[in-house]
């Protein structure tokens, strides 16, 4: 057995297509009408549609009960668009308690996004903020390897 994505469902297909498309830059991999699964492996299925599919099962939105996860390095600008958006935020950029900057919050039909700052992109941030590299590895629950991997990678950009 092979595992595929996730797939939410959705109640305007179209709506949210151009929420994930332009709002959060997914690229579209497959659009079959009532499912579309984009680049990064995870898909938007037609509530109607599978609702059909389930024998009429009632499917509830805002479960808060599961979220996509996606990384950015630069959660500002996008807090940003989804302000001029109107998107409803659960809460704006915060610290998690291993210091990496998120951002979650509702798409159209209800489920959480959350967009986080990638670990590397978090370890450069710290060293950057005069952290040693041992209290990094240790803040953010990875190996000195990859910190120090992460410090040169952004050094390069």
């Amino acid at each position: 057995m092979k595992y595929i994505c996730p797939l939410i469902t959705v109640s305007d297909i179209k709506h949210s297509r151009y929420f994930y498309e332009k709002l959060l830059n997914q690229k579209v991999k497959s659009d079959f009408g009532e499912n579309i699964t984009f680049h990064g492996d995870f898909a938007i299925h037609f509530q109607a549609h599978f609702e059909d599919l389930i024998d009429k099962r009632e499917i509830k939105n805002g479960g808060n009960n599961f979220e996509l996860y996606f990384e950015d390095d630069n959660i500002e600008q996008i807090v940003e668009r989804l302000k001029s958006n109107n998107v409803t935020f659960l809460h704006e950029i915060k610290e998690q308690p291993w210091r990496q900057k998120a951002v979650r919050f509702y798409d159209p039909d209800e489920n959480i996004i959350e967009i986080g700052e990638s670990l590397e992109f978090l370890a450069y941030r710290l060293k950057n903020e005069n952290m040693s590299i041992e209290k990094i590895a240790e803040t953010i629950n990875m190996t000195v390897n990859f910190v120090r991997y992460s410090i040169e990678k952004y050094k390069e950009k």
